[in-house]
């Protein structure tokens, strides 16, 4: 959006304000936004439609129509926040796609995305960065931002569900 003239001489705007270099928002999606508070709740009610009913929804600006079960979630927590302009911080929605359990049996495209939501059966609502898959042992590795929090390794027998993250709203 900077205006190339701009950093190089000093002159002109220093916002590039032609149409090819603003983004356009081609719709709004209504997504279900599972909050910091109502994350224990959907441990156990995230197959049932009369909870997923209940969750409120909220409006994600997007580019284009996406296809696929989204949902949103609030970041809670502090271990995907290295300081870098791709931390998600406490507070931040994250917009979500399912990873349907059909491909949890071959590799898992986790290079294409910089983090997911995994729905862990006793951890929790985690969001990691997905670093591994073990095909062979059914084993994924996730990778924390923050340095404090050292990686692991999760029986995908445990995991009730896999989401990536498509898209973030930063909580400023």
């Amino acid at each position: 959006e900077l205006n190339t003239e701009w950093l190089i001489s000093g002159k002109g705007d220093m916002i590039n304000t032609s149409e090819a270099t603003i983004p356009t928002i081609s719709s709004i999606m209504n997504v279900k936004l599972v909050g910091q508070y109502a994350q224990a709740g959907y441990l156990c009610g995230y197959n049932d439609p009369e909870y997923m009913d209940s969750l409120p929804t909220i409006p994600f600006a997007v580019d284009s129509e996406h296809k696929g079960n989204y949902i949103c979630f609030e970041v809670k927590g502090d271990s995907m926040d290295d300081g870098s302009k791709h931390s998600y911080e406490q507070g931040d929605i994250v917009l979500c796609r399912e990873v349907n359990q059909e491909y949890w049996k071959s590799r898992l495209h986790y290079n294409d995305w910089n983090a997911f939501v995994i729905v862990h059966q006793t951890d929790g609502i985690l969001i990691k960065q997905i670093i591994s898959h073990n095909v062979e042992k059914g084993f994924i590795t996730i990778h924390s931002f923050n340095d404090l929090y050292p990686d692991r390794e999760i029986d995908l027998r445990e995991i009730k569900a896999i989401y990536n993250v498509v898209k973030t709203q930063k909580n400023r």
